[in-house]
């Protein structure tokens, strides 16, 4: 066996390796490349989105291995047929959207309908361990929906990491060794599991930092579905026990990320299954790592919870509960060293601050939906400006600057104070220029008695839906940018970059004393750049 092992990992190393040649040699323009409209992504320039066809690719031929040359490991385990078309199924649903987007409500009620087939067929959580004392449970009915939960959470899990140049390829690489070796003891897929890891590894050489080619949702729904599957089929014929629990350690940093930032999406009322740039990784880079130090340095505290996953599945569960302790305890530090937990354990503080927040927020999100619909009743694309200083100017910025190639367009409401804010936001790949915003300063902020927003009674303002407030700001800045991108993006279908006129520098605008705001028309050379630009797409 431990030759049918290494044949089945070499297997799939050097088939991703040949097909990731392969997806390079395409030309320029091959289909799914990166959604340069995609907001939320740090890439610098368009990459193949492939990953998933090559790894689902590799899936097939291990499997064709092992019902060739193995046919007794395939005709021993039950409900196999039903595993790879599963799988399958879920990365055509992640080829879907990787084509053509689909919606957040879409892409959960397709996850929902192939786990419930799954169920259907047989598979899934029928008994369960009550902690501590060992004793199993017959789940019931409880069965089917914990199943689902499971599967459709472990999806969308790999898929919410995938935000940073090898960071969901390296740690399913590492659940793949796990589940080999909890595999191994059962008997259940330990070939397939062997063949997916060594193709993760070929793929890792070209998905590491900098990256040359992507997973794409197709590859993370893949890859999350299948994890979920296989520690459902090892657990002992559904019971949950070591099993289901090691690869939540080895999961423990990446679900503490994603409960956290679905936590703060709710409570400042952005919507849950909104991408954003706030996640883990994005903050390490923001705070001026490199993309390779911070996928390194993810690495390391995962595979120290990996190592926890081990001892909990070698121990056959019962060191869990030291073990759950342990990872709370590393997970507090880890916390506490990026100076997370200071602000989150003042609960009650951070509920208040977002909850206050959630009407402007609310506001934000609605002209952030007109600016989009609206941009597609121009005929040219200058006459996005206007709309968008219009929708700055009802959120209450004191200033916004669009940077282009070779112009740049500045709105502000009156002359700058001391203590305003100020944030810049780069649009993805640089195609619709570099925005610039500026919060006006609070009236309160001379104030040595109180902090603003604490005082909101004596400047009229409600708290925190003032722009002064940082975190309202930061939230509102980032919303407005995105909102830019996208309308931008659907004016030309992505792919065009904004051109600016040949002039350097276009007229500062300020508001009149009446509160209109002109509008900011380019010059005719800057229509005529505009449109010949357009023309070439």
């Amino acid at each position: 066996m431990g030759s049918s092992v290494l044949i089945a990992a070499s297997l799939g190393l050097g088939t991703t390796w040949l097909l990731v040649q392969l997806a390079l040699r395409l030309g320029p323009d091959a289909a799914l490349r990166w959604h340069r409209s995609d907001w939320h992504h740090t890439h610098r320039g368009p990459v193949p989105r492939l990953g998933g066809a090559v790894l689902a690719v590799t899936f097939i031929v291990v499997e064709l291995y092992v019902a060739a040359l193995h046919p007794e490991l395939r005709a021993g385990t039950p409900g196999r047929d039903v595993i790879v078309v599963a799988s399958l199924a879920m990365f055509l649903l992640g080829l879907w959207d990787d084509v053509r987007p689909l919606g957040a409500t879409s892409k959960l009620l397709g996850q929902v309908l192939i786990a419930s087939a799954v169920c259907g067929c047989g598979v899934g959580i029928e008994v369960g361990t009550m902690p501590f004392t060992g004793k199993l449970m017959h789940l019931g009915s409880w069965g089917p929906v914990l199943t689902v939960v499971w599967l459709v959470s472990l999806t969308n899990l790999i898929n919410l990491i995938d935000g940073i140049d090898g960071l969901a390829g390296g740690i399913s690489l590492m659940l793949m060794v796990l589940i080999a070796a909890v595999a191994h003891q059962n008997g259940n897929f330990e070939l397939l599991a062997c063949g997916m890891a060594g193709g993760l590894l070929g793929f890792l050489c070209f998905n590491f930092p900098p990256a040359r080619i992507y997973l794409g949702d197709s590859g993370a729904y893949f890859l999350g579905f299948q994890i979920g599957l296989y520690s459902i089929v090892n657990s002992h014929k559904g019971t949950i026990m070591a099993a289901l629990v090691a690869p939540l350690f080895a999961l423990a940093l990446p679900v503490t990320d994603a409960l956290l930032t679905l936590a703060r999406r709710g409570l400042q009322g952005l919507p849950l299954f909104r991408p954003d740039r706030k996640h883990l990784h994005h903050r390490l880079l923001a705070a001026g790592a490199s993309r390779r130090k911070v996928v390194l340095c993810v690495y390391g505290f995962n595979l120290v919870f990996l190592g926890m996953g081990f001892a909990a599945f070698w121990s056959r569960g019962e060191w869990v509960p030291m073990l759950s302790g342990t990872a709370v305890l590393l997970l507090f530090a880890c916390a506490g060293s990026f100076r997370f937990s200071r602000r989150w354990f003042a609960v009650h503080r951070v509920v208040r601050s977002a909850l206050r927040m959630r009407k402007e927020v609310q506001y934000a999100l609605a002209l952030s939906r007109w600016l989009e619909l609206e941009s597609r009743r121009h005929s040219r694309p200058d006459e996005l400006w206007p709309d968008f200083v219009f929708a700055a100017d009802k959120l209450g910025f004191a200033s916004v600057k669009l940077t282009l190639q070779a112009e740049h367009r500045l709105w502000q409401r009156h002359a700058m104070s001391v203590g305003a804010a100020r944030r810049q936001y780069v649009c993805p790949n640089g195609l619709y220029g570099r925005l610039e915003f500026t919060a006006p300063a609070c009236p309160l902020s001379d104030s040595v008695r109180a902090r603003p927003c604490d005082r909101d009674v004596e400047c009229g303002v409600r708290p925190n839906g003032c722009l002064a407030h940082a975190r309202v700001f930061d939230t509102i800045c980032e919303l407005l940018a995105e909102a830019w991108h996208r309308s931008a993006a659907e004016w030309n279908g992505g792919q065009v970059p904004l051109q600016g006129s040949d002039e350097k520098r276009l007229p500062e605008l300020t508001a009149k004393p009446n509160g209109v705001v002109p509008a900011p028309y380019p010059t005719a050379a800057g229509i005529k750049s505009l449109a010949s630009g357009l023309s070439t797409k």
